[in-house]
């Protein structure tokens, strides 16, 4: 039976957004399913559907990977193929899971579900070791620049729990990861079938001393991921109630995408560089004294001055930077290949404009992160860096600094899809 908390415990509880990758077959869905299970947050009918369908496969054990894999195909082949999102909360936090594929031809789809994420999860069959894919997702993970790694070392059942399996896989990683952008890496090893060392510490890794993969989620540090140095406040939405009870009431709303906001604070309103005082920070609770990363608050000010949707307030000492030419690593994520020169509707926080596509620098190799400088012809799931030109001026910062201010996504403007998920170098 799934866990009940009260809303006001569940709403002040802390959120963990964390994706898994590895390999076709390495058992992310598995694991997944087994987080869900053997947390209770799970409902008892929706386990037993699951089991019905394992028996009718002629399964040997229940298999928790079709809580995840919600596509027909999916089932059907025992993979995934787009991102699944779930959602569950122990008494110490809340969760969402991005469940994203392992294929090469899914490379955006993991960089979707990795985009927003606080951790990564990296599956390893035991058997195979550090594989190519393995490499690939660490690669994507280092450039969305995801603050902390977990590669679980899984299928340890079928190596007899080998504590020489395991602590030769983690030193290839450690290899490979010195050439890497990665802050925090940590190794489980775990069978997510059987579930060791998924949520129950396992009898039969009495040589392993660290935590269970949910103890680890439970307990690692995240509020330092987000940037609480350089405030930044992109204006979503003027409030103007216009009501006899709040007449002159002017108010502006969005979400904290970095610093610590007070009232008192002498701030800037971007582009057009009026300068005011923070007057108070409003919630649907009432006032409050600070407003931080990420939430989602109503700002006033002392003085009237003229801004809207696309605007960012930020504080007067601690400017972004201001530019229409921007350099971008970009995922193409769209069949219809990048265009040099071509012109794309851009969205970067919550101001929107159109761009140009200056030129295409290199195209990266994902497995190697080397750049080829010859081939120019950008397709879907390629990494590329480019450089643009906007028809306005954007506030942001370097992706490294703020993972928030520092992205967009390019969007066709005939059919209004997303074609890139690009980071601001």
């Amino acid at each position: 039976m799934i866990e009940h908390f009260s809303n006001d415990a569940y709403l002040n509880m802390e959120l963990l957004r964390f994706t898994t990758a590895g390999s076709v077959d390495d058992g992310k869905s598995t694991l997944i399913g087994r987080l869900l299970y053997d947390s209770k947050s799970i409902f008892e009918d929706q386990y037993e559907a699951i089991r019905q369908v394992s028996i009718q496969r002629g399964e040997e054990h229940t298999n928790l990977a079709l809580l995840t894999d919600g596509l027909r195909a999916e089932r059907e082949q025992g993979i995934t193929i787009d991102v699944a999102y779930r959602y569950f909360a122990t008494p110490k936090r809340k969760f969402i899971i991005a469940d994203t594929p392992g294929h090469i031809q899914y490379t955006r789809n993991m960089v979707t579900g990795a985009s927003t994420a606080n951790l990564a999860i990296i599956l390893v069959d035991a058997r195979k070791g550090i594989i190519e894919q393995t490499c690939r997702h660490a690669l994507i993970a280092s450039l969305l620049k995801i603050p902390h790694i977990v590669i679980c070392i899984n299928k340890m059942d079928l190596v007899d729990y080998s504590q020489e399996v395991f602590d030769k896989i983690s030193r290839d990683f450690k290899a490979f990861a010195s050439k890497l952008e990665i802050q925090d890496v940590r190794f489980i090893p775990i069978s997510a079938l059987l579930g060791d060392n998924v949520v129950d510490r396992s009898k039969k890794t009495l040589w392993y001393d660290g935590p269970t993969l949910l103890y680890l989620l439970e307990t690692i540090h995240i509020g330092s991921d987000q940037n609480l140095v350089d405030c930044r406040f992109p204006v979503q939405y003027v409030v103007r109630p216009q009501t006899d009870e709040f007449h002159d009431y002017r108010g502006y709303a969005g979400r904290i995408a970095g610093g610590v906001f007070k009232p008192g604070d002498k701030v800037v309103a971007l582009p057009s560089g009026f300068s005011s005082t923070i007057k108070s920070i409003d919630t649907m609770g009432g006032p409050i004294d600070e407003a931080f990363p990420p939430m989602s608050v109503t700002i006033r000010l002392e003085d009237e001055i003229d801004i809207s949707r696309g605007d960012m307030i930020v504080r007067e000492s601690n400017l972004p930077e201001i530019g229409q030419d921007i350099h971008l690593m970009i995922c193409w994520m769209n069949e219809r290949k990048l265009q040099l020169n071509g012109k794309y509707a851009i969205k970067h926080t919550t101001r929107e404009a159109r761009c140009l596509v200056k030129d295409i620098l290199y195209k990266v190799d994902i497995n190697t992160l080397h750049r080829n400088e010859t081939d120019k012809e950008i397709g879907m799931n390629d990494f590329a860096r480019i450089q643009i030109r906007t028809t306005v001026p954007f506030f942001y910062d370097k992706y490294k600094l703020n993972r928030l201010t520092g992205s967009v996504i390019l969007i066709e403007e005939g059919t209004n899809e997303t074609v890139g998920a690009g980071m601001i170098i």
